[in-house]
């Protein structure tokens, strides 16, 4: 079952498009979508929650259309965590989650006090005097609370430091252990998707370039410090990337496709999508 499908999915802004956009989250399953700012990621989340309406395409979450009135219901099951949280500004944590138990039917009050001991979150303190890092574990904490099956993820590591970053993504390791239940996320720290999800999605002005299997990637791809004369004698469709520099070449080039005495390198999910970024083409 795929918990979220989209097809031949349109929306403009102005100069920006998302553009025949493809995608399914398969159910038990950790996707990561990366892109530079500016690539769709923001609006394309916006979308699957109904928040704003394709110009064209079908857009799918737990198995119900985000333009069906009855998807009102569905989003009971789906835990979202915005890049920029927002609750009331004068709402402590504990005011916040009573709001949040009028909104939820499944709202798990001992769950939510529990994350908020577990994050260290000043139960008292109004939401407007909380850190950015505060504020995004506790809107981590939030939809966590109300028993979704689907969380959608927006930078959610934004703003914490590396001891935070580690435990929440122990959180949400844990959240996949259940087979029904699956996750969609952005970051810009690539090393966080790398170690958490099953599968990577880079979306690049609009387009989604690639939906894949992250151990597939990492496997596929090396780099390779070599010469420009040595980098002529592959074929050019396995040279995804060429950097040149006063002292030689470091390509991004198909792994199977290396004579067998070159020296490569591993190359890690980070470097791959930088050099996707820079205009490498995808092999």
């Amino acid at each position: 079952m795929n918990v979220i499908e989209v097809n031949r999915l349109q929306k403009r802004y102005g100069d920006f498009a998302l553009t025949d956009l493809n995608f399914t989250l398969p159910e038990g399953e950790i996707i990561g979508l990366v892109g530079e700012n500016g690539a769709g990621k923001s609006t394309f989340f916006r979308l699957l929650m109904g928040a704003t309406r394709a110009d064209a395409g079908e857009i799918r979450v737990l198995g119900t259309d985000v333009a069906d009135p009855a998807f009102v219901e569905v989003r009971q099951w789906i835990g979202v965590v915005p890049d920029e949280p927002s609750f009331p500004l004068s709402f402590d944590c504990r005011r916040i989650g009573t709001m949040l138990s009028r909104i939820y039917h499944g709202w798990e009050e001992d769950t939510f006090e529990g994350y908020l001991r577990r994050f260290d979150l000043p139960s008292d303190k109004p939401f407007h005097q909380l850190s950015r890092g505060m504020r995004m574990k506790l809107s981590i904490a939030t939809a966590l609370s109300h028993g979704a099956s689907l969380l959608l993820l927006d930078e959610p590591t934004g703003g914490l430091d590396v001891v935070i970053r580690d435990e929440i993504l122990s959180v949400f390791f844990d959240f996949t252990r259940q087979s029904d239940h699956s996750i969609l996320i952005t970051s810009h720290i690539v090393t966080d998707l790398e170690r958490l999800c099953d599968r990577i999605a880079f979306l690049r002005a609009g387009r989604l370039l690639f939906c894949e299997e992250k151990d597939a990637l990492l496997e596929r791809y090396a780099l390779w410090p070599t010469t420009a004369e040595q980098l002529g004698c592959l074929p050019q469709q396995a040279i995804v990337y060429a950097d040149h520099g006063p002292y030689g070449v470091k390509a991004l080039v198909l792994r199977e496709a290396l004579p067998p005495e070159a020296e490569s390198e591993r190359a890690t999910l980070e470097e791959i999508i930088v050099c996707l970024s820079k205009g490498g083409v995808m092999r």
